[in-house]
């Protein structure tokens, strides 16, 4: 039989054995909860759908994609390069005599339903107003006024139509700041004016907002500036640079990463869009940057996107997410073949999709995005691209990887 002071010693040993094992299992969950931990980070989640949209009608086909629209019944609006940008093959139907049965440049505005059904289609020159040399963004505001830029070498002005393509404006004047004549005589050069009260410089983008009733500009591929708009005059009310600098048009010197970031705008000023709670991003596509303003102008942070990115840059254009706080910011970066998604409230970058390709989920010139009611995210390609993709909400997830590459449809 074990004496007692033995006993005692074997029960005390246990019990420190114990506590031991109970030490070493708290550090090992504490551990495992901290690298978990670093995975806790949410981001919507999305997937392809390669059926999306139905084949167009009568041989047409799509040019260059610059624009996209997502408007309040969730009709996709996109507004496309039609035959300018189809080579001699592509519009083979169309050339005279025809050399193919396929293929015809579709109008350039073009509308879907959420099935994907072509419901609106027109655009082109027309009686009292001037189509824009190289038409470039797509907007539909709550009125269902459609509003259309143009990047072309005399573009300065902004086109509104109804949905069924009846024009209503047109703002600024096409050709309005024309240059001394080009070398070769004929070809006319464009002058910049980012301080012009009544022209624009090869708009990009058209944001409005209802509640004002004012459309802010992303203007844009000549002039370095956010112009601000009375909607129903066209009256230029306000406008500023970089930082909510007084714009400035003076040539910069080539993008350096390394460089401080600098104190204007560069060409293109790419997009701007205004979220719910009243604050303007825009798009500083060579720049690799998003800068957030108040609706005066008023500076209030920026970031920094794939900064090491030059040429074309990495911010081409953005989107929010539809939960009631915008809580996540979507970016098209078309030079790195990827979608971005940010966290809105630190513009940190969450994750990334895509690849560069020309299969569904890939991308070739990520252009525009936009976000529908359900959640869903469209993007159009522009260059040899030549199309617009749908991407299907399925609900949040961890964060698992930096980039998700092409969101293929999962294996039923």
């Amino acid at each position: 039989m074990t004496s007692t002071p033995r006993r005692h010693l074997w029960v005390g040993t246990a019990w420190l054995a114990v506590l031991a094992v109970l030490a070493a299992s708290e550090l090992l969950l504490e551990r495992r909860a901290a690298a978990q931990g670093s995975g806790k980070v949410q981001a919507p989640v999305f997937e392809v759908d390669p059926f999306w949209p139905k084949p167009l009608p009568n041989n047409w086909l799509l040019g260059s994609t610059i624009g996209i629209w997502a408007d309040e019944q969730d009709t996709i609006w996109i507004i496309h390069r039609s035959s300018a940008t189809l080579d001699r093959n592509e519009r083979g139907a169309e050339l005279s005599p025809p050399v193919y049965e396929c293929c015809v440049g579709a109008p350039p505005v073009l509308a879907f339903d959420a099935r994907g059904n072509l419901v609106h289609h027109w655009g082109g020159p027309g009686q009292g107003y001037e189509w824009p040399d190289s038409n470039h963004g797509i907007t539909v505001d709550e009125g269902g006024n459609v509003w259309i830029g143009g990047n072309g070498g005399p573009d300065g002005h902004v086109l509104k139509f109804t949905k069924t393509g009846s024009f209503l404006a047109q703002y600024g004047k096409k050709g309005a700041r024309p240059g001394p004549p080009a070398p070769d005589g004929k070809t006319a050069t464009w002058l910049a004016d980012s301080n012009d009260p009544k022209n624009f410089g090869r708009p990009a983008k058209i944001f409005v907002e209802s509640k004002s009733n004012e459309a802010y500009i992303a203007d844009g591929y000549l002039n370095r500036r956010v112009a601000v708009i009375d909607a129903r005059s066209g009256d230029i009310k306000r406008y500023w640079g970089a930082y909510g600098n007084k714009p400035d048009d003076s040539q910069l010197p080539p993008y350096q990463p390394s460089a401080p970031p600098d104190k204007q705008f560069r060409n293109p000023v790419h997009c701007v869009m205004i979220s719910k709670d009243n604050l303007v991003y825009v798009c500083d596509r060579q720049n690799n940057r998003i800068q957030v303003f108040r609706p005066d102008g008023t500076f209030v942070t920026e970031s920094i996107i794939a900064k090491n990115t030059r040429a074309s840059g990495a911010v081409w254009d953005l989107a929010f997410s539809r939960d009631p706080q915008q809580r996540f910011v979507y970016v098209a970066d078309g030079g790195n073949a990827k979608v971005y998604i940010l966290e809105r409230s630190t513009l940190q970058v969450l994750t990334s999709f895509g690849q560069g390709g020309r299969q569904p989920g890939q991308f070739f010139g990520v252009h525009s995005i936009a976000t529908d009611s359900k959640g869903n995210l469209y993007t159009t390609e522009t260059y040899e691209g030549k199309r617009v993709q749908k991407f299907v909400y399925k609900g949040l997830a961890q964060v698992t990887r930096t980039n998700q590459g092409p969101l293929w449809p999962a294996a039923k």
